[in-house]
């Protein structure tokens, strides 16, 4: 049975406001065949956000040339907690796109990114508050002079029963991701997600098809390469922290989790059990619609 993937990039996302690289900045992990067709492992760290996009569009479409599908894995979400395009009243403007959909395309038209990573994530946030809540919720985090009417430096209160879900199912499946609502400090979920949508809507657009976004276009199931003849790109949201993996002394993190995690999908593809990664457990069936259709999941999870 052929493997579904010839190469793996891991990308390891940041949410800076300046150029920045080593410790906490962008990461790109590749890991494909040399010319003895033999895996073998390169990265790159871009102070950019910019850069980064450009890099990875040449990464996918030089793979592309070689006929290698890739499997892209970004470790920021792809959606929002269930409700969210719902309390932004996008599902009610657009009613033909799904959730995700809606919300991608709303997060890549409010979010400027300039080539120095100066962006108005804090503003779109608050925004975004603004139109589902009228309070500094549920987006939080921000430094102080970002603060706003309808965003707050430090969380303003606890999630109820009737506010959108803190987390989303995908997060409450793993010990440690942080909230999709979180825009600062020290795993800035939010803010990542923020940044990143857009580059994703963007490689996606140039691709149409050709590339497909897990679970939302390729449905949360088991994938076969029947599943993805055509597709040069399968587009997952990771957390690399789910490998286990120390650096050595004068090795960054960062550089090592997206090797080592690309390693470890590889280590599935190659043993025929990382088809079955893409599909939920036989107990997670209950929320199946939102995770498929608003929420995304993460690969591994």
């Amino acid at each position: 049975m052929p493997r579904l993937f010839q190469a793996y990039v891991m990308v390891d996302w940041s949410a800076a406001s300046k150029p920045t690289t080593g410790a906490d900045s962008i990461w790109i992990g590749v890991l494909k065949r040399n010319v003895r067709f033999q895996f073998a492992f390169e990265s790159h760290n871009p102070a950019t956000r910019k850069d980064a996009e450009a890099l990875i569009d040449k990464i996918l479409a030089d793979l592309a040339k070689r006929g290698d599908r890739a499997l892209l894995g970004l470790d920021f979400p792809l959606g929002f907690p269930r409700g969210a395009a719902a309390a932004l009243k996008l599902t009610e403007k657009t009613p033909a796109r799904a959730p995700w959909d809606a919300a991608m395309a709303f997060v890549t038209a409010e979010i400027k990114d300039k080539a120095d990573n100066t962006n108005n994530r804090f503003q779109v946030a608050a925004k975004m508050n603004r139109l589902m809540t009228g309070e500094a919720f549920p987006f939080w985090g921000c430094p102080a002079r970002d603060e706003q009417t309808t965003l707050n430096p430090k969380r303003p209160r606890e999630h109820g029963a009737t506010d959108l879900p803190e987390f989303r199912h995908a997060d409450l499946a793993l010990k440690g991701p942080q909230s999709p609502w979180k825009l600062f400090y020290q795993g800035s979920v939010g803010g990542q997600a923020l940044t990143g949508i857009p580059v994703v809507a963007r490689l996606k657009a140039a691709r149409a098809d050709r590339m497909r976004l897990w679970p939302f276009e390729t449905g949360w199931k088991d994938l076969s390469a029947a599943d993805l003849d055509g597709v040069e790109v399968v587009a997952a949201e990771i957390y690399p922290s789910l490998v286990l993996a120390k650096a050595p002394p004068g090795e960054i993190k960062d550089a090592l989790q997206v090797r080592a995690i690309a390693e470890h999908f590889a280590a599935l593809d190659e043993r025929e059990k990382l088809g079955a990664a893409f599909g939920p457990k036989p107990d997670q069936a209950a929320f199946a619609d939102a995770v498929a259709s608003e929420e995304g999941w993460i690969l591994g999870a």
